[in-house]
């Protein structure tokens, strides 16, 4: 049996490779120290879960409408209004499944066979397959640390064609945790306003996850005249450690939402009613839950790059936010025999320390790997003293 052309082009996500080769060391009785996969530690706050339970006590166990429950909508578009200083009305917002199924469906509903998606690098590692899913051409921007691995106008400039239909643009980053700052968008804004028919999809999935006073900023809020040729696309499953619930959202104009919402309505049609209960009720309430466990995820964050950049062969800025240590391993890797890159790298980790990250080549980046520490800090611990102790 043949399979399609389309998915004999698509890779496994690498987290989930990574992710399945230590659980299955785990089962062999394997004591592995899993870093590859960007899962919050906290469980759900509770009185998420206490909405999701009063609404299936209530009943609320039935199809919703396709682009999500009003009730939903009317948090979100109050969640822009108080956090963002952005106007969207509810025809304006599309509930779905995750915030991965919004940038599907967005892809799915406006690019085709021939368009160009410009993606900074290093990006995360859905984005180029499902623009690839979508018979578009994932054009990749690399960028560096020297700038904070993060596009300018000029690299934009550099890159659009008269094929170029759509830019992604992810702030703070998966995999670097950089953020884009105003004078960053400002600039990036001052090239895309001469180019109105380029799709701006803006994945604010980290936005709540900023470190040492960091701001964030959606490239609206400096540009306001993007609007119309600007897709939010957010979610719970970060900030509020619900990413068993599945939900995302995006907002836009009623054109691109309405579309986005037709290739739902034949694909997965509602998501989960008793997730968007659940989700309304993390949208509605204070930030406070959410503040302890960013507080927590700074700790770990300026525990990584302390101990980390001790060892010779490894250098490491420090991020302003998501939890994500993307880390040069160029030093260590022309330092140890019979390894000559950065998969070879994270299975020696994996294989001879119980560690397990990703490479950073999965994300468009070479000789660099990603270290999630959405996991405890005695795992931390663990990990980079196995680390320091095979490379003694």
């Amino acid at each position: 049996m043949k399979l399609s052309k389309r998915i004999s082009n698509t890779k496994t996500s690498a987290t989930i490779a990574m992710s399945m080769k230590a659980r299955e060391l785990i089962s062999l009785g394997k004591d592995v120290v899993t870093l590859s996969a960007g899962e919050p530690d906290f469980d759900t706050p509770n009185h998420i879960k206490e909405a999701a339970i009063k609404s299936i006590n209530a009943g609320n166990t039935k199809y919703t409408p396709v682009d999500g429950m009003t009730s939903l909508k009317e948090s979100i578009v109050e969640k822009f209004k108080n956090e963002n200083s952005l106007k969207y009305n509810l025809n304006q917002i599309l509930v779905s499944t995750g915030c991965k199924q919004s940038i599907y469906n967005l892809c799915q509903a406006v690019l085709n066979k021939g368009d160009e998606v410009l993606i900074p690098s290093p990006y995360w590692v859905s984005y180029p397959e499902i623009v690839k899913l979508s018979d578009a051409t994932p054009i990749f921007v690399e960028t560096n640390s020297d700038t904070d691995f993060k596009v300018t106008g000029k690299m934009l400039t550099d890159h659009i064609t008269n094929k170029t239909k759509m830019l992604i643009l992810n702030s703070p980053s998966n995999p670097s945790g950089f953020i884009y700052s105003e004078n960053d968008l400002k600039d990036i804004g001052e090239v895309l306003k001469n180019y109105p028919d380029i799709i701006i999809a803006s994945d604010d999935i980290y936005e709540h996850i900023v470190f040492n006073n960091k701001k964030f900023t959606n490239i609206l809020n400096v540009c306001p005249n993007l609007y119309n040729q600007t897709v939010i696309l957010n979610g719970v499953s970060k900030a509020y450690a619900m990413t068993g619930w599945r939900i995302g959202y995006a907002a836009g104009n009623t054109n691109l939402i309405g579309a986005m919402k037709k290739i739902q309505s034949q694909s997965t049609s509602c998501t989960c009613s008793i997730s968007q209960s659940a989700a309304k009720a993390a949208l509605d309430s204070d930030n406070d839950e959410v503040t302890k466990m960013v507080s927590e995820y700074q700790l770990r964050s300026e525990f990584l790059h302390s101990e980390l950049n001790k060892i010779q062969g490894i250098k490491y800025k420090k991020p302003d936010g998501s939890f994500y240590a993307f880390i040069d391993v160029n030093g260590l890797i022309n330092s140890i025999d019979n390894i000559d890159n950065d998969f070879d790298l994270a299975e020696y980790f994996l294989n001879e320390a119980n560690v397990a990250v990703v490479p950073g080549s999965a994300f468009g980046s070479k000789n660099h790997i990603r270290i999630s520490f959405a996991t405890s800090m005695e795992n931390l611990e663990k990990a980079v003293s196995r680390i320091k102790k095979i490379l003694s």
